[in-house]
């Protein structure tokens, strides 16, 4: 506690404090993560510091070394109120929940989606002692326009839900939620939801694949990715949820693990029993093509609304090279009516898996891999 006596008694204290904080937290506290004022304790500390560290109270022999100390300290500090005025992804950010510190990384986003932001950031587990001291990488998602917050929660309802009713074989096909909060802009007051997530690596999106191989891929290799695409759907559709964008930015491919995660469930809506659900919210404009008519329409989103995404994902990676028995079912998959479509995403797998048999033969491992 700051007693408030000669400022020069503490000098060496506060410029070792300053010298050992690898963050401004470490000096001031967190930056919490529902915003607000300023912390009184944070303030206090702040003033406590640069009383100590001001040089016109410094002894003359140290007022350089005292000087340099100020000029560390003004700076976390201003870092610390940028952070707790402009949001995440300005500089470093520690954002606190009741369950975990998130260490937000500075450099602005990692990535940008159609309605939001992926921030990369770390938190530690509860072993230390861990590999790689019990570090996680993840991804904060925030919306860039706070009237967005419904679109972010709507993933993070999905993304339990697919969780807790969905296979656990299959929960590798989308991303983890590791935590839904709230951040408070304490300048403006404006709330947004955000969503941590696992961050995923290694992974290229069907529009990424298309760019790189723009004549559009061999239907063999886009076989497993079909594959796959379709378990995911099967069962978040088990677990009561349509996807609702499944456009070719959200399905992430692992090139040589033959692996596939659809993400951005921002999109998804929720179906009861009768396995009809409301209108999917809104649409990706560039990707008006990839969307059956019903979600235009602004009609229930049901199993058969994905399906019809998915195929033309497949259609759209294979530059059109789908061969007879495939492109037969692609016709049936893009009916313009959801009732006439495959509405079972594990049953239509069986019908994929046969048409593939009968244009080349048994299945067989091909590896695949992105140029450069």
């Amino acid at each position: 506690m700051d007693t408030g006596g000669d400022p020069r008694d503490g000098l060496d204290e506060a410029l070792r404090e300053v010298g050992l904080a690898a963050d401004p937290t470490d000096l001031f506290g967190p930056v919490p993560v529902d915003g607000g004022p300023l912390p009184a304790a944070a303030a206090s500390a702040y003033r406590r510091l640069a009383r100590r560290l001001h040089p016109d109270t410094a002894p003359p022999l140290r007022a350089a070394e005292a000087a340099d100390g100020f000029t560390r300290l003004t700076e976390a500090w201003r870092r610390y109120r940028r952070a707790a005025e402009g949001g995440p992804g300005l500089d470093d950010v520690t954002l606190v929940t009741r369950e975990r510190t998130y260490h937000v990384s500075r450099g602005g986003p990692l990535a940008s989606g159609d309605v939001a932001d992926l921030h990369p950031l770390r938190w530690r587990g509860d072993d230390p002692a861990a590999p790689g001291g019990g570090w996680h990488d993840g991804v904060l998602k925030l919306p860039r326009a706070p009237r967005d917050n419904d679109l972010v929660l709507a993933e993070a309802t999905a993304l339990r839900r697919v969780r807790e009713h969905g296979q656990e074989r299959y929960r590798a096909f989308v991303p983890r939620l590791v935590e839904s909060l709230r951040h408070r802009d304490a300048a403006t007051g404006v709330e947004r939801r955000g969503n941590v997530l696992d961050r995923l690596t290694g992974f290229h999106s069907l529009a990424e694949v298309r760019r790189a191989r723009p004549e559009g891929i061999d239907p063999r290799d886009a076989a497993w990715m079909w594959r796959r695409l379709l378990v995911a759907l099967g069962n978040a559709h088990g677990a009561g949820v349509v996807h609702g964008a499944v456009i070719p930015e959200h399905v992430l491919i692992h090139p040589e693990q033959h692996g596939l995660v659809l993400v951005d469930w921002c999109y998804s809506v929720t179906f009861a029993s009768s396995r009809t659900a409301p209108h999917v919210p809104a649409m990706v404009p560039h990707r008006r093509d990839t969307y059956p008519p019903e979600v235009a329409d602004r009609c229930p989103a049901v199993p058969a609304t994905d399906v019809y995404m998915a195929t033309r994902c497949v259609e759209f990676v294979t530059g059109g090279r789908l061969p007879g028995p495939l492109l037969a079912l692609a016709r049936g998959c893009t009916l313009p009516s959801p009732e006439r479509r495959p509405a079972d995403a594990f049953a239509l797998l069986g019908e994929v898996d046969r048409a593939l048999e009968r244009c080349f033969g048994p299945r067989r491992f091909r590896p695949f891999s992105m140029p450069g």
